[in-house]
């Protein structure tokens, strides 16, 4: 009587092909994981820290067909002076308004309505962005 084997001795010829490339595509995808992380994590701080001067629209007021006043809360360092630019549309999406407004205070907080004129009745305004000003 002879006894059927259903396989090979376990561990006598080495590893399977498929083993190998089960070991090879965690290698490979751990070492993609990681990089991602890392870009992710670069352009993140890269963004954080390279912006100086941040604003936010708290609210805005359309006081005429020619005028929109907006409250900004701008955060700055004491020492720089902001620039932050306000842009303002109709109601078909086309722009109206756009300014730039500067902020000199020595405050790190600074909250001000500003006046931003338009060339047509306003539906919305929008923050395009701020950066420091140019020494000098």
């Amino acid at each position: 009587m002879s006894t059927v084997r259903e396989g090979l001795p376990e561990g006598r010829y080495g590893r399977s092909a498929d083993e190998r490339a089960d070991r090879k595509l965690k290698i490979v995808g751990s070492v993609l994981g990681v990089a991602l992380l890392g870009v992710v994590g670069w352009i993140g701080w890269d963004y954080v820290a390279g912006q100086s001067v941040t604003a936010e629209v708290i609210k805005f007021r359309i006081v005429s067909a020619n005028e929109v006043k907006v409250h900004l809360e701008v955060r700055k360092d004491a020492g720089v002076t902001g620039v932050c630019t306000l842009s303002s549309q109709d109601k078909d999406h086309g722009e109206v308004g756009r300014a730039d407004f500067t902020f000199a205070q020595r405050d790190t907080r600074v909250d001000e309505v500003v006046s931003l004129k338009t060339t047509g009745r306003a539906t919305m305004v929008e923050l395009v962005g701020c950066q420091a000003a140019p020494a000098g």
